[in-house]
């Protein structure tokens, strides 16, 4: 029996149970199996994928929505792979295209490698940000002025304000989902009043750091500095790079310059809310 070509092959939703066959897809591709980032992605998001004909994916990625269910305000594009022995075959653009056009009207966003940008400008995603990842142990130094603490129940109808206040949209579906998912979950707190909140949840032998979302950048370094406490692990976060000040702080402290991702947005000429207070994001994944 001849083998399908791929562009026969369906596109089809993926669910939890394709976790390990996600997870393997990325191995595939020499990333990191991630299953846990996966779970969630594919928890709070939508997959898509293609079945290979020799077993396993050919291809995914998933989409995580944002605003009103009815009619998503932003949808963030991530996990795009496709395996290596399909690679170069157009999947990848078929698979976006399908995004796109399930999208419709909704705008999209997405962190692009240099090796997949070309792709994404060529279905008209623009350039409109950057983001620098950075990785190590951190180095403590002196005590941080702005009093954190972990995070309680009682803390998440502030937290949910806060984070659609400073998204620019609601993120229900993601925030509170973070004490389960997140090893760490903490707050900035000034006058009773919480000024920001980080989390650190497991990414093979680091913890990531995102959300980080603060009222300023002291705010901001004192959360990564409660978090790097109460965890040996090295840390790795996604740091927008107009927040210049936070990145010559966490490189003085240990964490070393790995890559550097565009933020691509499809249909807006900008992200929603409030940069100045939005400094990492959950996973670039989810944006």
């Amino acid at each position: 029996m001849p083998t399908p070509s791929l562009d026969a092959l369906p596109i089809r939703r993926l669910t939890l149970r394709d976790l390990t066959a996600c997870a393997d897809l990325s191995e595939d591709r020499g990333w990191p199996r991630e299953e846990h980032k996966w779970g969630l992605l594919l928890a709070a998001g939508r997959g898509h994928g293609v079945d290979a004909p020799d077993g396993g994916l050919a291809a995914a990625c998933v989409v995580t929505e944002y605003g009103p269910r009815e009619r998503p305000s932003l949808a963030a594009v991530g996990m795009v792979l496709v395996a290596e022995r399909h690679s170069r075959q157009g999947l990848g653009r078929r698979l976006m295209r399908h995004v796109l056009e399930e999208a419709g009207t909704t705008p999209l966003t997405l962190h692009a490698t240099p090796l997949g940008r070309p792709l994404y400008e060529e279905l008209g995603f623009k350039v409109t940000g950057q983001a620098e990842m950075v990785r190590g142990l951190f180095v403590p130094s002196g005590r941080p002025d702005v009093l954190t603490r972990t995070a309680t129940a009682d803390d998440l109808p502030a937290l949910l304000r806060l984070d659609e206040e400073v998204f620019g949209m609601d993120r229900t579906h993601i925030v509170t989902r973070l004490p389960a998912f997140a090893d760490q979950l903490r707050v900035a707190e000034e006058d009773g009043r919480i000024i920001g909140y980080a989390a650190a949840w497991p990414n093979m032998h680091t913890h990531v750091v995102g959300p980080l979302i603060a009222r300023d950048t002291a705010t901001a370094q004192a959360l990564i500095a409660s978090l790097a406490a109460h965890t040996n692990r090295p840390l790795r976060t996604d740091i927008d790079v107009r927040h210049r000040e936070l990145l010559d702080w966490v490189k003085a402290r240990g964490l070393a310059p790995v890559a550097f991702n565009a933020v691509m947005t499809h249909g807006i000429t900008e992200l929603p809310g409030d940069w100045s207070r939005r400094f990492a994001p959950v996973t670039v994944a989810a944006s």
